[in-house]
């Protein structure tokens, strides 16, 4: 499927999904996907959809590399500076929102190491590559940002590891039964980001107002 816009970078043009939700947003969400994926897959589309229910634009991004039709990543400084010129275009679109940035395994590393420099709130980690499979002494765990709000939400079945929360700013949540593809239950994924994303503040307030009525209602009930 072909993106619904391309955005120019140092290192060729980047594919850009933009979704906007009904009225005015409360925040910006820009996705990136995995190394040799695209941003269709499941926990993508699933976070998209309750993003946008919650009041957020989300933007997914496709780099490069993926948009000329190549499997294999480009070096990580690439892919970076990629992605930051893509956020600058989007970023003076929505400049009076907050910024939260992620994506999924290599989208989640690139969003974890550009997030001080791009300005972001907060990111959103899934299925972060601790390490390659059977390869834990070459840790990326110093990838994960100490000075941003930063959610990690990774299978407990994952070849690739499940980062540790060594600072307080990481929250790190285990899905049961998943593997490294988050695709036995993206609408739970989702529902855990968009919990992270309340808490933040980055929702819309009446999300918040919808979700107490309807516990209201279910106590009510019982």
């Amino acid at each position: 499927m072909s993106p619904t816009e391309e955005i120019n970078t140092p290192h060729g043009p980047a594919g850009v999904d933009l979704d906007r939700p009904v009225g005015s947003p409360s925040a910006l969400l820009v996705l990136g996907h995995g190394a040799g994926g695209g941003v269709d897959a499941p926990d993508l589309l699933a976070l998209r959809d309750a993003a946008l229910a919650a009041g957020l634009v989300v933007a997914r991004v496709t780099q490069p590399y993926r948009l000329a039709g190549r499997r294999a990543p480009a070096p990580a400084r690439q892919l970076d500076a990629a992605w930051a010129a893509v956020l600058s275009v989007l970023r003076a679109r929505c400049p009076k929102v907050p910024l939260v940035v992620g994506g999924r395994s290599s989208g989640a590393r690139v969003a974890c190491r550009t997030a001080d420099a791009v300005g972001a709130a907060g990111v959103v980690a899934l299925a972060f590559p601790l390490h390659p499979p059977g390869r834990p002494e070459r840790s990326r765990a110093a990838e994960l940002p100490a000075s941003v709000p930063t959610v990690v939400v990774n299978g407990d079945r994952d070849p690739f590891g499940i980062p540790a929360a060594a600072v307080s700013t990481v929250r790190v949540v285990t899905r049961p039964g998943e593997r490294h593809e988050l695709r036995k239950d993206p609408l739970g994924t989702a529902a855990v980001v968009l919990d992270w994303l309340r808490a933040g503040g980055w929702t819309r307030p009446p999300d918040r107002w919808l979700r107490r009525a309807a516990s209201s209602d279910r106590t009510d009930e019982a």
